[in-house]
C-alpha cells in the first residue's frame, strides 16, 4: 500500500515534495513532472519555488503535463488549467512554458460539439507523456468522494485520458472559482484517466482538512474499487500519501503510520 505520511501542516507537506523533487532535478535536469491544480497543491509549489531558488536549481529542462482541463473555456480564461498552471508552477519556479502542457492546450476552449478536435485529443496526449520519457513524480489532490483529476467515481482504473462529464458536487465546489456561479462551470473536461495516473514512476498526493478524511481512510485502508477512484494507489508500486492530523482522523493505523515514518531512515526519501 502506499506510504502515509501525517503531518502538522500543509507547509510541511510541501517541504516534503519540495525535497523530493528538488533531489530529482538535480540528478536528472530534464524530469518529468505530473502537475495538479486545485488548493492542495499549492503550499508544495511554493516551497519547490523556495528550494529552487535557495539552491539555484536549474529548470530550463524540466518538462511538465497537467492532469486535466475544462472543456470549452478559451486557454486565456483566468480559470482555466492552462492559465491556473502557469500562473501557480510555471512562472514561480521559472519553468520554461514551451515544456509545459496541459490536455486542452490543443482544444482552446473547442465545444463539446467539435468531435474533430476532441475525439483523439486523450490519445494524442498519452502519446505526448510516453514520447517524454513518461512523468517521473505526480503530485495528486483528493475530492471528497475519492476522485482524483477529474476521474469521477465509477471511472475505470484502466482508463486513458479522455473526455468526462463532471458531477454536480464537482461542479459545486468549483463554482468558488467562478464567482461562486455555478452555472459558469463547465460540464465536461478532459482528465488523465487511473491509468495514465498509475503509469507515473512516483505519486504524491496530497489532502488536509477533516473533509478529506473519509475520502483518505477508503483511499488507504478501503477495498480497490473504481468507487473511490484514489484507491487505485493502493496498486502503485511508489506512492505516497501526505496528509494532516485532520485529514489523517479516520484512519485505523495511524499510530503505526506515524511510527513507521517516524523510524524511517533519512536517506530512503520519500
Amino acid at each position: 500500500m502506499p506510504e502515509v505520511i501525517i503531518v502538522k501542516n500543509e507547509a510541511e507537506a510541501g517541504e516534503i515534495y519540495a525535497r523530493a523533487v528538488a533531489d530529482l532535478i538535480k540528478s536528472k535536469p530534464d524530469a518529468v513532472l505530473g502537475l495538479a491544480t486545485g488548493s492542495s497543491p499549492l503550499a508544495a509549489y511554493q516551497a519547490l519555488a523556495k528550494t529552487v531558488k535557495d539552491e539555484d536549481i536549474d529548470m530550463s529542462r524540466v518538462r511538465g503535463f497537467a492532469l486535466d482541463e475544462y472543456i470549452g473555456l478559451p486557454l486565456s480564461h483566468p480559470e482555466s488549467y492552462h492559465s491556473t498552471i502557469h500562473r501557480t508552477v510555471v512562472e514561480p519556479l521559472g519553468m520554461n512554458p514551451d515544456l509545459v502542457h496541459v490536455p486542452g492546450d490543443v482544444l482552446d476552449g473547442a465545444p463539446l460539439e467539435d468531435g474533430d478536435k476532441l475525439a483523439h485529443a486523450g490519445a494524442d496526449y498519452d502519446a505526448a507523456i510516453e514520447a517524454a520519457g513518461g512523468i517521473d513524480v505526480q503530485i495528486l489532490g483528493i475530492g471528497t468522494d475519492g476522485h482524483v483529476g477529474f476521474n469521477e467515481p465509477g471511472s475505470s482504473l484502466a482508463s486513458g485520458t479522455r473526455i468526462k462529464t463532471l458531477v454536480e458536487q464537482t461542479r459545486v465546489d468549483n463554482a468558488r472559482f467562478f464567482d461562486d456561479d455555478i452555472d459558469q462551470v463547465p460540464t465536461h473536461c478532459i482528465t488523465q484517466g487511473i491509468g495514465t495516473i498509475m503509469r507515473a514512476r512516483h505519486l504524491v498526493l496530497l489532502a488536509f482538512g477533516a473533509g478529506k478524511a473519509e475520502a483518505v481512510a477508503q483511499t488507504c485502508e478501503g477495498g480497490v474499487s473504481a468507487f473511490c477512484p484514489a484507491s487505485a494507489l493502493q496498486m502503485h508500486p511508489h506512492a505516497t500519501i501526505i496528509v494532516d492530523e485532520a485529514a489523517a482522523s479516520s484512519l485505523r493505523h495511524k499510530e503505526y503510520y506515524q511510527y513507521a515514518y517516524t523510524h524511517k531512515p533519512a536517506w530512503q526519501g520519500i
